[in-house]
């Protein structure tokens, strides 16, 4: 039984006789959610955005916060457009690659931790979500550094 220890490689959209549809690439079962994953129930709508920024709060405590985690992930995934003060000037914005990033103490937004969340999830205008790059836990670390970036704009 040589084919017990030399497995046959398969590519990913090639054809096979081993699944109805003749392709050896599928998608996961409905109803299926990925190990480690929690969906958000709240919705990618305006009222929703509302929702998650009038409702929405961190479920990490004083002692679960850290802050450096959430500077960490911030410099890799936001600073280049939010820049490194929250200010809106990042190297992108600098450069002139996109336009219209707003401060973190712009009272026009008045942002909170759930509206944060709800834009990472699902992205605002020209920013794409982040949910795939940064899981639960992460985020509410990020978040934690915003506003501790938006206090201090504040000031």
């Amino acid at each position: 039984m040589p084919n017990m220890y030399e497995s046959v490689g398969y590519e990913t959209y090639s054809e096979s006789a081993a699944f109805r549809n003749g392709k050896e690439g599928q998608l996961p079962a409905e109803g299926t959610i990925p190990r480690g994953f929690k969906p958000f129930d709240i919705e990618n709508t305006v009222e929703g955005y509302q929702l998650a920024k009038d409702s929405l709060n961190s479920p990490l405590d004083s002692t679960q916060v850290d802050l450096a985690k959430g500077k960490e992930l911030y410099d890799i995934y936001c600073g280049i457009c939010h820049g490194n003060k929250g200010d809106g000037q990042g190297n992108l914005v600098k450069r002139e690659k996109i336009l219209g990033i707003p401060s973190y103490d712009d009272a026009g937004r008045a942002i909170t931790a759930g509206s944060v969340y709800h834009t990472i999830y699902y992205g605002k205008n020209a920013m794409g979500s982040y949910a795939n790059q940064i899981n639960e836990e992460e985020r509410w670390q990020v978040i934690a550094y915003v506003m501790e970036l938006k206090a201090k704009l504040e000031k």
